[in-house]
This record gives C-alpha cells, sequence and structure tokens, in this order.
C-alpha cells in the first residue's frame, strides 16, 4: 500500500505563483487591449472647452435642427430638419464615420444633398457606428454632434 502524498509549502508556493501569475496576465492582456483601441482625445485642453460649451450649446438650440442617420444597402443618409420638420441643406458639412471603439475603420464620407438628406456611398458592417459631424449654417452658425449608426445586417 502507498502512502499518500503530503501537501507541503513547496505545493502551496505553485498555487500561490500560478494563481498571481493568471490574474497579472489576465490584467496585462486586459490593459493591453484598452490601450490599443482607445480612440484617442476628443480634445486638447477639456478646461478650454469647457469654457466655451455653454456658448456653442446655446447656437446650435437656437438652431433647432435635428440630425439622424440610416444606413440603406450600400447607401449611409444623414438627414438634418429644422424645428418644423423641412430638410437643411447647410453651407459646409463635414463627417468622420467610424467605429465608436477604434479609429482603424475611420473614413470621411463624401456627403452630397439630395434634396431631402445628405446621401454617400458607403458599404458598412454590421454593429454600431458613429458619425461625427461638424456643419456651418448659412448664417454662420457651428453645429456639431455625433450621430450613432446601428448597422443590421
Amino acid at each position: 500500500m502507498t502512502e499518500p502524498k503530503k501537501f507541503t509549502g513547496r505545493h502551496a508556493a505553485m498555487i500561490f505563483v500560478g494563481a498571481f501569475t493568471v490574474i497579472i496576465g489576465v490584467n496585462l492582456a486586459l490593459a493591453f487591449n484598452a490601450v490599443k483601441t482607445f480612440p484617442g482625445l476628443e480634445v486638447k485642453n477639456s478646461y478650454v472647452a469647457s469654457q466655451q460649451f455653454n456658448k456653442r450649446k446655446s447656437v446650435q438650440t437656437a438652431l433647432g435642427w435635428q440630425v439622424t442617420a440610416k444606413a440603406q444597402g450600400d447607401v449611409v443618409y444623414l438627414k438634418i430638419v429644422d424645428q418644423s420638420g423641412t430638410p437643411v441643406e447647410v453651407k459646409r458639412l463635414d463627417a468622420v464615420l467610424g467605429r465608436a471603439t477604434h479609429v482603424q475603420d475611420d473614413v470621411a464620407p463624401d456627403f452630397e444633398f439630395d434634396g431631402s438628406a445628405y446621401v454617400a456611398p458607403l458599404v458598412l458592417g454590421a454593429g454600431n457606428w458613429n458619425i461625427r459631424m461638424s456643419a456651418l449654417a448659412h448664417d454662420g452658425s457651428e453645429f456639431s454632434q455625433r450621430v450613432v449608426l446601428h448597422v443590421v445586417d
């Protein structure tokens, strides 16, 4: 008959080191992926941006625009309407369309106004997309907004 093996200090040390190796390894992997997929800064100086926030907000609110986006087939639609629901044609429109989590899929679509919405030919994969748009009204007012676009297959 064989004698049962004893649990020694060496076994305890191996379990202890193994457990912490797993914990530290997982933490490092998560931290690496978080930094790798971070798209970057929204503003260079948050204090300066906060000082202008209320002014920009009141200008945008005065315009009364509502912005929506949708993707159908190979076309992305960005619709801007005023308070009465009339489509708005802006003086200038700059937009970047990309994933919320990284910038590798970012693209600047060439939106054209078709009389009711801005349209751009673009094939998007399924998932959540953001359109970070900046428009200039004919009266010189600036309008900026992040529009969420959910694409389903």
